[in-house]
């Protein structure tokens, strides 16, 4: 029975198999490559077909020469399974949500928690997988790897990825200037060749990694000081970093729903051409707490280099980061900068077995203004509008517009159901920042206080077929890069002549974007240290009445000089 079952199992090279798993992936995994390379061309002409077929044997070839190396007899079966299953499941998000997996893309799924991922894994995800893994991962499991010995396994490996190699030459010289025009006229399509995109985003992470272990952070702003002693009072200013809220749904920025009607009631500027920095929190979050940001964008400085968080701190601000969200990716790390990352525990009427509705952060807040005793800053860090799970965002109460998609499953749902969901979200966050100037403006012991919202990137909602964000900078929609941001300030704070906000309105339509971040936070707290540019200030003249002349002859520093 057993000579059976192996006459029945052909035996193969290592080599073999590992050319043939490959030529399948990359003919039946790429749709979105084989589209964009035969965008447009006659079929009629036999030179498209020559271009498609050697298109075809270089990629073959290439990832052949990139696999190969790896493929020692007794680790094949799993490394191709691994390729099989997860070049499925990369094809499954850019089906569906036309994501690019770009490194960037990959440094999101590295950093994806365990509550993203909840979302993200579903019946629809393990049945697409199931059904374009099976019949690959069978035969690699079937047939049997014919031994030899290590010497001679050694030559014929390296033969084979010596001859892939001219085989790879050879197509691409074919094509090379077909190809050339292509790549450069659309350079992001590199990045839809699965399972290559995937390997050589992997390599880049691992890479970064590597020279992160050995990196030493970067010390900013050592010299920062607070120019000005405030009459009596402290200042607090509540920083809200926002969850890929856009700004095309604010009703305060045009939007024809309400979707802001508490904050509209309330005395808030809201700017209408903001850009965010990047299209996913990986790259913004720690862009618009840099002093570098996008105007002078260098990822691993930014990622090497204290905050804006810490140069408050250097200057004697208390600093606080509550997170109802995925952590600050790196941004609170430093002397000085408490972080607490909220639950149940504070109040399980706002939350579930998986997260919290973002009104937490709002009760938390009354609970630190209460315990303020000096300067300082506090940062609310939002679970917004993260997506795909928009119904998940908002209780029952703020379901105004229906019918909304009741599932992270989009694909379920028509696109007016997942604008609905989104709309609500936002409907939802409108409540929850109102909340939070409430609590400001109404604290009993009238604190000079500000409120500074800003999201951290936007979102697609199916716009030319695009879902959820990620896209390259570069080539994202505006939906993606256009973001709001919104200030607050307290009576307190524009009595004293220290802000006058009507000069800040008439800021509103300013081009920014979250490069005016940290030199804004800077000028509005009154720091000053050699990394601040007024230029970046959108507070900059907007600052300076008479009263705050006076408490500013008045202070110390002034006294000494």
């Amino acid at each position: 029975m057993l000579g059976v079952r192996n006459r029945l199992r052909p035996m193969i090279r290592v080599e073999t198999l590992v050319l043939v798993v490959l030529a399948w992936l990359v003919a039946t995994a790429n749709g979105a490559w084989w589209s964009t390379v035969g965008a447009g061309r006659d079929w009629t002409q036999p030179s498209n077909w020559l271009f498609v077929g050697c298109c075809f044997v270089l990629l073959v070839a290439l990832h052949f020469v990139l696999v190969a190396p790896f493929a020692i007899r007794w680790f094949t079966r799993p490394l191709l399974t691994a390729l099989v299953v997860v070049s499925a499941g990369v094809t499954y998000f850019m089906h569906n949500f036309a994501v690019i997996m770009d490194p960037t893309m990959i440094q999101n799924v590295l950093h994806t928690d365990t509550h993203e991922v909840r979302e993200l894994v579903n019946l629809d995800l393990f049945l697409w997988v199931l059904a374009w893994s099976a019949l690959p991962v069978a035969f690699i499991w079937v047939v049997r790897l014919q031994p030899q010995s290590a010497l001679r396994a050694v030559l014929v490996r390296a033969g084979t990825v010596l001859g892939a190699l001219l085989i790879a030459l050879v197509a691409l010289l074919s094509v090379s200037r077909d190809l050339t025009s292509l790549m450069r006229n659309d350079r992001e399509a590199r990045y839809l060749i699965t399972p290559g995109n995937v390997l050589y985003g992997f390599a880049v992470q691992s890479a970064q990694r590597a020279r992160d272990v050995k990196a030493r952070r970067e010390t900013v702003g050592s010299d920062a000081r607070i120019e000005v002693a405030w009459d009596g009072r402290p200042r607090v200013l509540v920083l809200v970093v926002g969850e890929t809220a856009r700004a095309a749904n604010f009703s305060l920025l045009g939007y024809p729903r309400e979707t802001n009607p508490e904050l509209a009631k309330l005395d808030v500027t809201a700017f209408s051409n903001v850009k965010s920095c990047g299209t996913s929190t990986e790259v913004s979050l720690p862009c618009m707490f840099s002093p570098y940001g996008r105007e002078h964008y260098d990822e691993s400085r930014i990622k090497h280099s204290e905050s804006l968080l810490n140069v408050l701190a250097h200057a004697g601000y208390t600093v606080k980061w509550l997170d109802n969200q995925s952590g600050c990716k790196g941004v609170c790390k430093g002397e000085g900068i408490e972080y607490e990352k909220l639950d149940a525990k504070l109040a399980p009427d706002l939350c579930d077995d998986t997260e919290c509705h973002d009104a937490i952060l709002a009760r938390r807040l009354e609970q630190e203004l209460d315990q303020v005793r000096g300067n300082t800053v506090i940062v609310l860090h939002m679970m917004g509008n993260h997506g795909p799970a928009y119904f998940h965002r908002y209780p029952a109460a703020f379901r105004r517009f229906v019918p909304d998609c009741p599932t992270a499953e989009l694909r379920e749902c028509s696109r007016e159901q997942v604008v609905n969901a989104y709309d609500n979200a936002i409907l939802y966050t409108d409540h929850v920042l109102a909340s939070v100037v409430g609590t400001l403006a109404h604290n009993p012991r009238q604190l000079d206080s500000a409120m500074i919202y800003v999201s951290d990137h936007g979102e697609s909602l199916g716009e030319h077929g695009l879902y959820l964000h990620g896209i390259p900078y570069a080539i994202a929609p505006e939906t993606q890069t256009h973001v709001p941001m919104l200030v607050w300030l307290s009576r307190e704070l524009t009595a004293s002549g220290d802000v006058d906000d009507r000069c800040l309105r008439e800021k509103a339509d300013l081009p920014l974007s979250h490069d005016n971040l940290f030199h804004s936070v800077l000028g509005l707290m009154d720091v000053r240290t050699g990394v601040y540019a007024s230029g970046h200030d959108i507070f900059d003249g907007c600052r300076g009445g008479v009263s705050r002349s006076l408490v500013r002859t008045n202070s110390p520093a002034k006294r000494e000089g």
